[in-house]
Formats: structure tokens, sequence, C-alpha cells
């Protein structure tokens, strides 16, 4: 199974110059946690990704107001797929990684989707509810290296 079949396309997204309150906005009203930030609105090109948990930390628990930037509290460079990629390697990513989402680019590095971690989870390959909890954990395991 590709990216392409499980993405959620043309996903909400911010730039730099955004502030901490747009973004948020942004997550209400598209029922997500995690915003791609893009270059500018005409390139799309992904720059990096702000979660609502960068806005509770970065924004919130700093004492700052929703007039930050999202410059300030973004992750730069994260790392993206292709529509064309394998599900699995993606999902190895995210595992690998710890991250929850993936945003999707083209060949030209324009931003056309996201995938998320119910998005994998939920693919017809994942089959079993045993199957799913065990991508939920690994993708979740805040250590998934280190053996007991």
């Amino acid at each position: 199974m590709r990216v392409r079949d499980v993405m959620t396309p043309d996903p909400a997204c911010c730039t730099p110059e955004s502030t901490a309150a747009e973004a948020a906005i942004l997550m209400r009203d598209n029922d997500c946690g995690s915003i791609p930030v893009v270059q500018d609105r005409s390139s799309l090109r992904v720059v990096g990704t702000v979660t609502d948990r960068d806005l509770a930390i970065r924004v919130l628990a700093e004492g700052k107001g929703g007039d930050t930037t999202v410059r300030q509290i973004m992750t730069e460079g994260p790392t993206t797929a292709l529509p064309e990629d394998e599900v699995e390697v993606v999902r190895e990513v995210m595992i690998a990684q710890q991250v929850r989402r993936v945003p999707v680019v083209n060949e030209d590095g324009r931003l056309v989707g996201i995938v998320a971690q119910a998005d994998i989870a939920l693919e017809d390959g994942a089959a079993s509810d045993q199957e799913v909890g065990r991508i939920v954990e690994a993708i979740s395991d805040p250590r998934p290296d280190l053996e007991e």
C-alpha cells in the first residue's frame, strides 16, 4: 500500500510568520494536532511543523502569548514522505523518530498531504486490533531502542 492511499490530501498549513493563535485556530477548525509549516503560500515548501504540544510547552508554559510567531516554536526540517512511498517505510520512520504525523510532499517538495499514526494503524494491512495496538505503542514508546 502507498502513502497516497492513506494520507489526508491538502492539509491545513501555516507559515513561519503565522502566530501561535492562528496555528491553534487551524488545529481547532481542522480537528488536528499538527500543522505543517510552509515557506510561503505559493511554494508550499515544507520547512517545519507545529504541534499542539509545541503550543502548550513553547508558548503557554513559557508565558508567551498568542502573538508568538510559529517560527519561534516550530520544529524545523521535518521528515517528509512522497505519495509513492510504501506505507511500511513511513510506519518505520514514525517508530524510529517518534513522530505521529508526517507531511507528504510531491517531487518538487510541495505539500500535498499528511499521514498520521491513525492512518497507518487503520490501513488495511494492519487488520487486527492487536497489530493496531502494537503500531500505536511503538510510535508512542519514548525509548524504542532500549531493551529491559
